[in-house]
């Protein structure tokens, strides 16, 4: 039987190689950067956005010194999921907390290569002649996402000594 931590060290493991490999891909294969826009469905479109801010772009002008901020909170971040997922009891928890990690560790590494976040994917929907989108993202950004849902999804419905980190 696989133990909780190995299977979140796994998670962690895939979404930052996935993340890494498909930026890696975009920026230096596929070279999105050259080729600005890049339509895939009526809904999804490839875009290259570096990202020097947070979700969401906040805290975009910080500058150097925001950047080594930033990532050393990052850092500390980091270090308090691992200690929080190797105590954890439950797969869900700790699965979702490794995805976070992995997550967090691809963006910290685009932060550290290239002084911000590499962002590519945007979904868009036409609406009465109007253009909705969502905000440019990553695959770190959905592992981080998909990872707090299954935290969540342990806290409502996984064992109750689960819920306290």
């Amino acid at each position: 039987m696989t133990s909780p931590v190995r299977l979140g060290i796994l998670a962690a493991i895939i979404a930052l190689v996935l993340d890494q490999a498909s930026k890696l891909w975009l920026l230096y294969v596929f070279d999105l950067g050259r080729k600005g826009l890049v339509s895939v469905t009526p809904f999804f479109d490839l875009v290259l956005a570096w990202n020097t801010g947070i979700s969401y772009g906040w805290f975009s002008d910080q500058g150097p010194v925001g950047q080594a901020i930033m990532l050393a909170f990052k850092a500390v971040a980091i270090v308090a999921l691992a200690i929080w997922m190797a105590r954890s009891t439950t797969k869900v928890a700790t699965i979702g907390l490794g995805l976070i990690i992995g997550g967090a560790i691809g963006n910290a590494i685009d932060r550290l290569a290239y002084g911000a976040v590499v962002d590519f994917a945007l979904f868009h929907a036409a609406i009465a002649g109007k253009t909705y989108s969502w905000y440019v993202f990553n695959l770190a950004d959905t592992a981080i996402v998909v990872g707090v849902a299954l935290l969540l999804y342990d806290s409502f419905f996984g064992a109750p000594a689960a819920k306290a980190p």
